[in-house]
């Protein structure tokens, strides 16, 4: 005879047992891109550090270096096939930091910090609408992954452009003095508009995968992100800023465009339709 608390016992180690056959083992090569991403989070907590201390150069150019190394995580993942559920969060704590934080406390302190409390809101557009960005990617790719696109501008986008925008003007500040608010008046569009655009729908390109299959499917987006590349090692600051004002006109071209044939190209055949019939 088996008293309740033998039976309870025996069920429960059963499940147990059965859980820990269901559970995948760990994959130790998740270690390799792991280390690409805590380097990302390292170089978003210098940059915050730097900042603090006032070199603002040197803080720009290490969220720069932290979009870096987010790329490369998510390259050695797939080359090493070593994605998981631990190194999605992982990645998405490390671009909160890096990506999120560090370049709202670099505006702020570089020059939103002149407007108030209003300056304190719009610096932290970048973090709040960020993590929202982050969040909604992380719930979505498990049920609806898409290789070739991002919904939203990605955040590490979003960051590197902040960064190169200083980059870009910072020993040319003085084009700014005309206007009202000085270099606010382009600053506060810039961060409302990138912000905006991470919680968006409007369509990015991914970073291609460097294989066979996937280079002969993209040929037009391999080239062209090999044409960023070459901006960037030539033209340095200015590169970043060319090549990120492209890429966003071509989401938002491409957006537009998608936006124009649902509404009406498409309503307009289902219009065309009913009246035949």
């Amino acid at each position: 005879m088996k008293y309740p608390i033998q039976k309870k016992r025996r069920l429960f180690r059963n499940k147990r047992v059965r859980r820990d056959l269901i559970r995948k083992p760990a994959n130790p090569r998740i270690a390799v891109p792991s280390f690409f991403t805590l380097m990302n989070l390292f170089c978003g907590f210098l940059s915050i550090i730097s900042v603090s201390n006032g070199d603002f150069e040197l803080g720009a150019w290490l969220i720069v270096i932290a979009g870096l190394f987010d790329a490369l995580d998510g390259l050695m993942a797939r080359l090493a096939n070593a994605t998981s559920e631990f190194g999605m969060e992982l990645d998405s704590i490390s671009d909160v930091v890096s990506f999120g934080v560090a370049p709202g406390f670099f505006i702020y302190t570089f020059s939103l910090h002149e407007m108030g409390y209003v300056g304190i809101i719009l610096s932290a557009l970048p973090p709040l609408c960020g993590a929202v960005r982050l969040a909604r990617f992380n719930v979505s790719s498990k049920y609806d992954a898409n290789d070739d696109e991002f919904s939203g501008l990605p955040i590490p986008a979003q960051a590197i452009i902040l960064g190169a925008f200083y980059l870009a003007f910072r020993d040319n500040f003085e084009l700014f003095d005309s206007l009202q608010n000085g270099i606010n008046s382009v600053l506060i569009p810039v961060v409302i508009l990138a912000s905006f655009l991470m919680v968006s729908a409007v369509p990015f390109d991914k970073l291609p995968r460097f294989d066979r299959k996937s280079i002969r499917r993209n040929k037009g987006k391999f080239v062209l992100f090999l044409f960023y590349l070459f901006l960037i090692l030539s033209f340095r600051e200015i590169g970043l800023i060319a090549v990120f004002v492209v890429f966003i006109c071509k989401g938002l071209f491409v957006g537009g465009r998608r936006f124009w044939k649902q509404a009406f190209v498409e309503e307009n055949d289902q219009y065309e339709f009913i009246d035949r019939y």
